[in-house]
């Protein structure tokens, strides 16, 4: 994950080519990619929205707010002019909807993570059929792009978002514990290093992310694991992998944040 204002790509990996639209010939435009593990993009914006949706893998999408994360079933909602960089730690089959900023005003000017219903999913899929300038008017698809547009505005926010403070000392504590959720790190410790009490540290944290340290380290952690249990690794390495001495606490932490157990999000 990227620390604040900056992008990391995953030096392995392969480039990702972005397209070169300078506008959208309609109101709604489809990509669909099979992408490799590693594959990342450099740091681009858009004139456009952007709704990156993961059919399979782990999409995770860096701005300098923070990283967002797709599993299987979700995607995320990138609003336009905003800076991001999309990479995939394993393979991965992905959707992604351009709509025009006039034709989604209704959207909250900051980076989502939206869970696709059903009915959404069956609209992307029968959208991705059409050709990238389809009829307009009363037309079948037309239509077909209104109904999709409606449910886009519906879908419901879930919390696989990790944000980031801005205050340069706090960043790059939290930076060492993205890089390695495993440690031990407490909030005791963390105050040590910034010369200052705990009660401060707990007020900074709350202000720079909107979480509390324990719920940010929580969601971290949760979040690093997803990489590891996409490559087909056990619960119990993932669980050991992101700091967590018990399987069973572990799984218990990951259904209240996904609302499925490791197990169940997967086989979606």
């Amino acid at each position: 994950m990227p620390t604040n204002g900056q992008h990391r790509i995953h030096p392995l990996g392969s480039e990702r080519q972005i397209p070169t639209l300078t506008d959208l010939p309609r109101p709604l435009y489809a990509r669909a990619e099979s992408l490799s593990a590693g594959s990342w993009t450099p740091p681009h914006r858009h004139d456009w929205v952007q709704f990156s949706y993961a059919i399979s893998g782990v999409l995770g999408v860096h701005t300098a707010e923070g990283s967002f994360f797709a599993p299987p079933q979700w995607g995320v909602w990138i609003p336009a002019g905003l800076e991001h960089q999309v990479v995939t730690s394993m393979r991965a089959e992905m959707r992604s909807l351009y709509v025009r900023k006039e034709d989604s005003e209704w959207a909250p000017q900051r980076c989502r993570v939206l869970e696709v219903t059903p009915l959404a999913r069956e609209l992307i899929k029968s959208f991705c059929q059409l050709p990238p300038v389809y009829p307009l008017g009363d037309s079948s698809e037309a239509r077909l792009v209104q109904v999709l547009l409606d449910q886009l505005a519906q879908l419901p926010e879930v919390s696989f978002s990790l944000p980031l403070p801005r205050h340069p000392r706090l960043l790059a504590l939290c930076n060492e514990l993205i890089e390695n959720p495993s440690q031990l790190i407490t909030l005791h410790d963390w105050a040590q290093r910034l010369g200052t009490s705990e009660k401060t540290v707990m007020r900074l944290f709350q202000r720079e992310t909107g979480l509390s340290f324990r719920a940010w380290r929580q969601r971290a952690r949760l979040l690093s694991s997803l990489g590891v249990l996409e490559d087909g690794d056990s619960v119990t390495t993932a669980a050991l992998a992101c700091g967590y001495d018990s399987t069973s606490a572990f799984i218990a932490a990951f259904k209240g944040l996904f609302g499925f157990t490791p197990g169940e999000l997967f086989k979606q």
